[in-house]
């Protein structure tokens, strides 16, 4: 008698279970699930239940590189990171065999198709839109499985030779462009200037005499040489007009 209680007594022990706060069991009694066990100290009966342990951390899937077309016919090689965690335990064990590899397969479609909808250049500057667009893809097809799709990110696109050299001469081209347009815009506001200087000029003939001095003696400094000038009798005399209206000045 005492050899039987001591045989049932160690069979209930073997039935402790624990759980580490990051796992969860997963646990079937006769084949039918009972309920999700964990985190901690658990119990089943032995014999007659077993369970499945499952890691409820985030996981990273790395999508390797595949080779696709995209909307404008260009093949590129495109990868992605894939972070998921599972939500809903007994869903992941139940609903799917291998649900890490379903995630994966699922992930790896997805970029091929998203990738096949987008031209080119959306796929090389607009990479937070397609991101989202995957998740959303990934995460909805995932959902009845117990999994979350907290991001997907492409790492790289790699697009061939040919086209790469072709979008730098495209680029050279756009930048010749945007210098070639500054240079006539900075003339065209030049021109403007010299007109509205000219206009001046003419309007006030004082000022012309001004500015031509103003060049001779810059010819004379910069050449060292000595330069006579030819004064208009008109800016002389108004000038000794000046000059008699600034005595008067100073004297009163």
């Amino acid at each position: 008698m005492l050899i039987v209680v001591i045989v049932i007594f160690v069979i209930a022990l073997t039935g402790f279970r624990i759980a580490n706060e990051y796992e969860r069991g997963v646990a079937f009694r006769l084949g039918r699930f009972t309920n999700v066990k964990g985190p901690g100290l658990y119990w089943l009966i032995p014999l007659f239940e077993w369970q499945k342990r499952i890691d409820i951390r985030t996981r990273t899937v790395t999508v390797e590189r595949q080779e696709t077309i995209t909307k404008d016919s260009v093949t590129v090689k495109v990868d992605a990171v894939l972070w998921y965690r599972v939500v809903d335990p007994a869903k992941a064990i139940i609903a799917v065999e291998n649900y890490n590899l379903a995630v994966h397969q699922i992930a790896l479609t997805s970029l091929r198709n998203i990738i096949g909808q987008h031209q080119l250049d959306e796929v090389l500057k607009d990479r937070d839109t397609i991101n989202k667009a995957l998740k959303n893809i990934v995460d909805g097809a995932t959902e009845d499985w117990g999994i979350e799709v907290e991001l997907v990110e492409m790492k790289d696109v790699e697009i061939p030779e040919a086209m790469q050299r072709a979008m730098a001469r495209e680029a050279e081209a756009f930048r010749e462009k945007r210098a070639r347009l500054i240079k006539a815009e900075a003339e065209q506001e030049a021109s403007f200037k010299l007109s509205d200087g000219a206009r001046q000029m003419a309007e006030n003939p004082i000022a012309l005499e001004l500015r031509r001095m103003q060049m001779i003696a810059e010819v004379g400094a910069e050449q060292n040489t000595t330069t006579i000038v030819l004064m208009p009798s008109d800016f002389v005399n108004l000038a000794r007009e000046f000059s008699q209206l600034m005595q008067q000045k100073a004297k009163s």
